[in-house]
């Protein structure tokens, strides 16, 4: 597997720049554990979590997007995952060994949203390895 160190400090700025995105409530890098590493929520906005439950969604989250890479070989590797729910939409972008996690208004259009996310990480979308 392809590793690479992150510099913490510009995922802290990325995630402030996707959440200036209106219809994002949340922006985080998490580790493989599902730790939060930089980002957070917006201020002033609430995700309809406790912190523990948020705390438990990013570990699902991070064992989710560490158990899809099994297939990477055979499908390609993940660009990025959502899930709508009646309240929102969690999404997620695997960064080498890290996942940027982003919870947004429950009415986005997720493929266009990813496209805008995708572009504040420094990507170009068909370059998008995910990995």
């Amino acid at each position: 597997m392809h590793e690479k160190k992150l510099d913490i400090s510009e995922y802290e700025q990325k995630c402030r720049e996707i959440l200036d995105d209106h219809e994002i409530r949340y922006a985080g890098l998490l580790d493989e554990f599902g730790t939060l590493l930089a980002g957070g929520y917006k201020p002033g906005m609430t995700i309809r979590l406790t912190d523990e439950k948020l705390q438990s969604v990013c570990k699902e989250l991070a064992s989710r997007v560490a158990k899809r890479k099994k297939f990477d070989e055979e499908l390609g590797h993940v660009k990025y995952s959502a899930s709508r729910r009646e309240h929102v939409v969690i999404m997620s972008f695997p960064i080498y060994d890290k996942v940027i996690m982003l919870i947004a208004e429950s009415n986005i259009n997720i493929d266009r949203l990813a496209f805008r996310v995708i572009s504040k990480l420094g990507r170009q979308w068909g370059e998008f390895v995910g990995e």
